[in-house]
């Protein structure tokens, strides 16, 4: 499968904690790269500045779907079931409150995108 035109919802969902050209602290999520063109092109697309990150996120039709919405949304939801700071947070959370009282507190299950298939 290859990418599609002007879509670059990988350029733009995911967060990026690696250094990239013009970005040396990352890029946030749901923010572009600084790196896409006015086409929606990556400018360091197979150049060894490009984080792992990018390189690692190929086109399938799972996480591509029939339109960018569809990526935007499903990197997205990809995006807030890895965020470790948002996990460790609450599951401290909880166990703070649940050292409080006799109640027995759950976590909630998360439930990430399905992997990719080759």
């Amino acid at each position: 499968m290859n990418c599609r035109p002007s879509c670059a919802a990988c350029c733009i969902a995911p967060s990026i904690t690696s250094p990239l050209p013009g970005m040396p602290n990352g890029k946030p999520a749901g923010v572009p790269c600084v790196q896409l063109d006015g086409e929606l092109r990556c400018k360091v697309f197979g150049q060894p500045q490009r984080p792992d990150l990018c390189g690692g996120l190929q086109p399938s039709a799972e996480m591509c779907g029939a339109s960018r919405e569809h990526a935007l949304a499903w990197l997205n939801e990809l995006e807030l079931a890895t965020r470790p700071t948002m996990q460790a947070h609450s599951a401290h959370q909880l166990t703070s409150r649940s050292s409080t009282s006799n109640s027995k507190v759950a976590l909630p299950g998360i439930t990430p995108p399905a992997p990719r298939r080759p």
